[in-house]
């Protein structure tokens, strides 16, 4: 089980949950933050901090967020545009830096 972001974030990122999160596993795309599934351990600490109101428990996603659940999992299990390969699990946001690039869902969004 995971936390994920939702719609509230693309084009706001006000990142107040980065600085929250105990392992460091909130990566920045181009437009949204992700959360990386393998390194989340649940605490909920994200959700708490999120100014947008824009992060949910995986069971908890309203109907019409539900496509962020695979979309954030695709964000590091798939190759990006502009990326050689999958980010997989870069053990922690703050080494890697700003990604740069989004899934094709957000990115369609207007």
């Amino acid at each position: 089980m995971t936390y994920v972001i939702g719609t509230a974030c693309v084009d706001v990122m006000h990142k107040s949950c980065v600085a929250e999160c105990p392992v460091d596993c909130i990566y920045e795309g181009a437009r949204t933050m992700y959360i990386n599934p393998g390194e989340c351990v649940d605490c909920g600490a994200c959700r708490i901090a999120c100014e947008a109101d824009a992060i949910y428990y995986e069971t908890d996603l309203p109907e019409d967020q539900l496509a962020h659940l695979v979309d954030n999992a695709a964000f590091f299990d798939e190759v990006l545009p502009g990326r050689d390969e999958p980010l997989g699990a870069p053990g922690g946001a703050a080494g890697l830096g700003r990604v740069g690039a989004d899934t094709p869902l957000v990115a369609a969004l207007p």
